[in-house]
């Protein structure tokens, strides 16, 4: 999963500009606080004492004081993590505007902010409103700090992640090539940051099937974060399982298996067994057992990663409608349609409500509700299906992403089996050409 990362932690641990220290130390460890339950997945903790946070802020220095807009950044992102996006956005927008009312159009506290909504923008599929927003933030940093700081780098990172989710990539990877460099350059060959450039560019690549050059670049990635953070680290769990993903798409399930379950195994022991990354990588080991046929021991797996989202993240996150959706799928493989329909039904409802109608993910449940009905040859139910889905690919990502031409194929195949043979030769040729197009 590429997300976006946002710079609240760093900045947060700096300290906020304009902040004073006759506020106390009870405002400081509240924020230590909100820090350490954010990142042990214990957000629902985190949004009383993140509030209670602002509490503080908002009576002993005003409404409009810097540290307010450190308040309200802090509870905005844990809202962003538990997929509670609309509490967020009124949040990062107060602590924008307090930060460029205050501190100036050209600080460097409203660059976070402007990258902080912009995520949350990304995250929710609103790619036109993120990519100002970056841009603005970049233009900032680079203004701020000089085109060769890290923070530059992070920042072109960022905007190489917004493009490579809109299938745009031919823009994002000279932003992952300037992101690797300057952090190469500042940081040395071997720091973590460089990792993560690596492995960025490196997803780049595996996307459009350039796998020769991609796996140098896991491989590379994978040896800095365990040189530089320990066997044991969770960043290093999450190298494992890009790895192994890259080998699950090429179909080299043997070595896939083992860096899945070495990932697990590193994850639960540094996260505990109810985090969400426990969960993915629950999640990615039973898909690879699904796609061998190995039913068995996919569905508990599956079923333990629900259970865990459900738990953490509550019923609504859209993280809890991709795990419905996954179980779905093994019980779709099986032809066990029964028991597939309400899990696609109830994942479809939890992604237009987090989502909105427009999502790409929402499309991705179309398809699928419609993929079970056509196999169960349901045709006149799965045809709007397929057609709704289609057009908000489209809409969303333009007419030549590579999911575009899923779609299409899907949609065609439909035409196919109900002998309208003439209305899928077009849909097949453009799905063709889509995916031999240069990117």
């Amino acid at each position: 999963m590429r997300t976006p990362v946002a710079l609240f932690l760093i900045l947060l641990l700096c300290g906020a500009p304009g902040s004073s220290r006759a506020q106390g130390t009870e405002w400081e460890t509240l924020n230590k606080e909100v820090i350490s339950l954010s990142q042990q997945a214990q957000y629902d903790r985190a949004v009383v004492v993140a509030k209670k946070a602002l509490d503080v802020a908002e009576q002993t220095m005003g409404p409009n004081h810097p540290s307010v807009a450190r308040s309200l950044n802090n509870l905005a992102e844990v809202y962003r993590a538990q997929g509670q996006y609309a509490q967020a956005e009124p949040l990062y927008q107060r602590s924008l505007a307090i930060r460029e009312q205050v501190l100036g159009p050209d600080h460097l506290a409203v660059a976070q902010s402007l990258n902080n909504l912009a995520v949350l923008y990304r995250t929710q599929g609103r790619y036109a409103q993120a990519e100002p927003r970056f841009k603005r933030s970049l233009a900032i940093l680079e203004k701020a700090l000089g085109p060769g700081h890290p923070s530059v780098a992070q920042s072109l990172y960022n905007l190489a992640e917004l493009y490579h989710a809109q299938g745009q990539y031919a823009p994002a990877e000279p932003l992952y090539q300037r992101s690797l460099a300057i952090r190469e350059q500042a940081l040395g060959p071997d720091h973590p940051a460089v990792a993560e450039s690596l492995n960025g560019l490196a997803e780049l690549y595996h996307t459009q099937g350039q796998y020769a050059p991609a796996e140098p670049l896991y491989h590379r990635s994978l040896a800095i974060r365990e040189k530089a953070l320990g066997p044991d680290h969770p960043d290093v769990a999450q190298s494992l399982n890009n790895l192994a993903a890259f080998y699950d798409t090429q179909g080299r399930y043997a070595p896939a298996e083992p860096l899945y379950q070495r990932s697990l195994a590193i994850r639960e022991k540094a996260l505990g067994p109810y985090h969400p990354d426990v969960a993915q990588s629950l999640n990615n080991l039973a898909v690879l057992y699904r796609t061998q046929g190995q039913y068995a021991p996919a569905e508990p797996l599956f079923k333990r990663a629900l259970v865990i989202l459900e738990k953490v993240l509550g019923p609504d996150h859209r993280d809890v409608a991709t795990s419905l959706n996954n179980l779905a799928e093994l019980y779709r493989a099986q032809g066990e349609y029964a028991q597939a329909e309400p899990l696609y039904h109830r994942s479809l409802a939890i992604m237009e409500k987090a989502l909105g109608p427009d999502h790409p993910d929402v499309a991705t449940s179309l398809n699928n509700l419609a993929l079970l009905y056509r196999a169960q040859g349901q045709y006149e139910a799965a045809e709007p299906l397929f057609k709704s889905s289609l057009a908000i690919t489209e809409k969303a990502l333009g007419p030549d992403h590579p999911d575009v031409a899923t779609s299409l194929i899907n949609l065609a195949v439909l035409y196919r089996k109900t002998g309208r043979d003439t209305e899928a030769e077009p849909l097949e040729a453009r799905a063709a050409r889509v995916r031999n197009m240069k990117r």
